[in-house]
């Protein structure tokens, strides 16, 4: 088994691909957006841990008290993502990538690792049948249906910020708060707002800029949610008319 893996650090972050979104040839402003991100969620801890192939294999986490997720905790990492993807899958490189964060939050002294589950898998999640053969266990529950998962080592666990649980605004438009923590934001963001200008629907865009931004949000948060008629629907990116005209007709 291939077990070069790479670390994408402050020297190598503009010459490394980011196995994310790896299948365009063409220029991809939300590669850009994600980078310039990065370059500044590096200098606290934040691990990018890829697979040195030109493929989407990799790891994303980060302290919890710094990550951009709406998730309360003393000394947890928190993971945004993990994917294996291709012809990759079956190796053995998820468990790889996980074990790869367990020892690095041993080593460290961490308290343990969270991560953003549902009861039902969400296609924009990390597989949570996959994180419960390591031990991580729901800790935290929303009314509709979204999971904190974690694994202590002393016995604490986080929890879901209490705003997040509040899953409402006043607005009624479609409501859509986003960072650029992933790389297909950008071009979700713009498949929205071309859909709406043509189909004559309201839209706000709410970019979250800060991490205390991002920790009072009102619903869970993983680099993208979804309100309408001020009702929390879901963190999946929308990437299809059909997924928006059913929100739409609720």
């Amino acid at each position: 088994m291939n077990t070069d893996f790479i670390n994408l650090t402050e020297d190598n972050l503009y010459d490394e691909h980011l196995c994310c979104i790896i299948r365009t040839r063409k220029f991809h402003p939300g590669i850009d957006s994600k980078r310039k991100w990065l370059s500044d969620r590096l200098k606290e801890g934040h691990v990018f841990r890829k697979l040195n192939e030109k493929a989407t294999v990799f790891i994303e986490y980060a302290p919890l008290e710094l990550s951009w997720v709406p998730i309360v905790g003393d000394n947890y990492y928190y993971i945004y993502c993990l994917w294996v993807l291709g012809e990759y899958k079956g190796k053995g490189y998820g468990r790889e990538l996980m074990e790869y964060c367990l020892n690095d939050a041993k080593e460290k002294g961490k308290s343990g690792i969270c991560m953003l589950g549902s009861k039902r898998q969400k296609s924009w999640l990390s597989d949570q049948s996959f994180a419960k053969k390591f031990g991580f266990e729901v800790v935290d529950t929303t009314d509709n249906g979204y999971e904190l998962l974690a694994i202590s080592f002393d016995g604490t666990v986080p929890k879901f910020a209490q705003n997040a649980k509040t899953e409402k605004i006043e607005n009624k438009e479609l409501t859509i708060y986003y960072d650029m923590q992933c790389p297909y934001v950008d071009q979700k963001v713009n498949f929205v707002k071309n859909y709406c200008e043509e189909n004559d629907v309201p839209l706000s865009l709410i970019e979250v800029n800060t991490l205390k931004q991002a920790k009072e949000l009102p619903c869970v948060f993983n680099n993208w949610a979804v309100f309408y008629k001020g009702k929390f629907e879901t963190v999946n990116l929308l990437s299809d008319s059909n997924t928006l005209k059913r929100i739409l007709k609720k």
